[in-house]
């Protein structure tokens, strides 16, 4: 059943992200709240907002980002770098040059991505957050000849080009080039200057199934090959490679917005939400059939009638029938800055995934902002929620993961919400930035 919100359903009044800076050698990134007129959200001012580190005299960045912020959620890692070293570097953030052409019959909602990129590209180059004016979104436009080293090649010169005049209009030289989608690494590396390369390893874009994977494995090979260092979020996918780079491998662990995912009182939830019966069983995010197991969220809902699912995000692919059911709310996609106080309205936070390789090679920030919330958790196993699992109810398969929700929901008191949030105490996203930075400017030094 598809839940209409009044207070976020409608794009009436944008969200705005309020960003303050404190001065230039001390910014506050400010909690990224929906600032939205009927909202019943008011963003408070959170004890624990997080300075970011004086960075000092150093060179821009340039990031080759693995989405396009003028369509994605900006929960990603890319966005949230980015926005806060945009406090005191100049930031050209390049959204996603994309992994393969959507194709009628073959690719879910082909017309609706191709038209959605196309209006990105519309935008050209922009200042999206008037208080960050240094951090700067260009979306160029790509030849999405992925298969073809002649097409990938003229891509490369014409995505170059269109970088170098950017890089121009916003005065950069010799930046950082952080480079997350593989397809942009033919691109990187034909800039004519670059203080360091930095290959921000996130997901393992070769297993994503609905691209040209061999393609894709070579483009990552020359970014093993060339990059100064290779970040992995992943612990289980840096365990994999590490032993191949020399040296060059490094974690930096996925952050979360401590200042945001503080957990809403009852009146502060959205009626959307609030005037549900309980119990709830939530997730935000968008719902991808490559890594999201729809099989089993319709198990959930026939098999729990008596719980609320609420589905919070883009969809991707077609849901089926049982979407339609009494006790199936879907939200829609919503700014992320209303994701916290919606997520605050879950009994249980879930993560239904797909077992195959990109799950297994991920660390999804879901997983941070959940117990960042305080909310119970019950997931499908992957490696990297080991690192939590006192605070999670792991399945190995649909049976055992419907028996978790079970037992979780009968519980009085499934989690300690006060330990939970502070296991990613030390996770803000500006200490991931400053991380960032420090790699970056050690190596343009010569110290790295």
């Amino acid at each position: 059943m598809l839940a209409f919100c009044p207070q976020l359903c409608r794009r009436r009044g944008r969200a705005l992200r309020r960003i303050r800076g404190q001065t230039r050698r001390s910014m506050t990134v400010a909690p990224i709240r929906a600032r939205e007129e009927e909202s019943r959200a008011k963003a408070a001012p959170a004890p624990e907002a997080q300075i970011l580190p004086r960075l000092g005299p150093g060179c821009p960045f340039l990031c080759f980002a693995g989405l396009d912020w003028w369509y994605h959620n900006h929960a990603h890692s890319d966005f949230q770098l980015m926005l806060r070293i945009a406090q005191q570097r100049k930031v050209l953030l390049i959204n996603s040059l994309g992994m393969r052409m959507p194709r009628p019959g073959k690719t879910s909602k082909s017309f609706r991505r191709i038209l959605r990129k196309l209006r990105s590209i519309g935008r050209g180059l922009r200042r999206p957050i008037p208080e960050l004016p240094e951090f700067r979104v260009l979306s160029p436009l790509v030849l999405p000849a992925y298969g073809s080293r002649r097409g990938r090649r003229w891509s490369a010169r014409l995505v170059r080009s269109q970088v170098l005049a950017a890089m121009r209009r916003c005065r950069i030289e010799a930046p950082h080039v952080i480079v997350t989608v593989p397809t942009a690494v033919d691109v990187a590396l034909a800039l004519p200057e670059r203080s360091s390369l930095i290959y921000n390893r996130s997901d393992k874009h070769s297993a994503f199934e609905e691209s040209q994977q061999g393609v894709i494995r070579g483009l990552e090979e020359k970014l093993f090959t060339h990059a100064d260092r290779v970040l992995y979020a992943s612990r289980e996918l840096m365990s994999q490679e590490e032993q191949t780079l020399g040296g060059r491998a490094v974690h930096l662990d996925h952050g979360v917005d401590l200042a945001s995912f503080t957990r809403a009182t009852e009146e502060e939830i959205p009626a959307c939400i609030r005037e549900l019966p309980h119990p709830r069983i939530g997730w935000f995010g968008t719902l991808r059939e490559s890594v999201v197991d729809f099989v089993l969220l319709e198990r959930i809902a026939r098999e729990l009638p008596h719980a609320q699912l609420v589905l919070v995000g883009d969809v991707t692919a077609e849901l089926g029938d049982w979407a339609g059911l009494p006790n199936v709310h879907l939200l829609g996609k919503q700014p992320h800055q209303c994701i916290p106080v919606l997520g605050s309205g879950f009994d249980v936070g879930i993560m239904p995934w797909l077992q195959n390789e990109w799950v297994r090679s991920a660390n999804p920030i879901k997983l941070k902002e959940y117990l960042a919330l305080g909310l119970p958790i019950v997931s499908m196993q992957f490696p990297e929620a080991e690192h939590y699992s006192q605070f999670l109810s792991l399945a190995n398969d649909h049976a055992s993961f419907i028996a978790a929700l079970r037992r979780t929901l009968e519980a009085e008191q499934a989690t300690d919400p006060g330990k939970q949030r502070a296991a990613v105490a030390h996770c803000d996203w500006v200490h991931r930035a400053a991380d960032l930075a420090t790699i970056c400017d050690r190596i343009s030094e010569g110290k790295g």
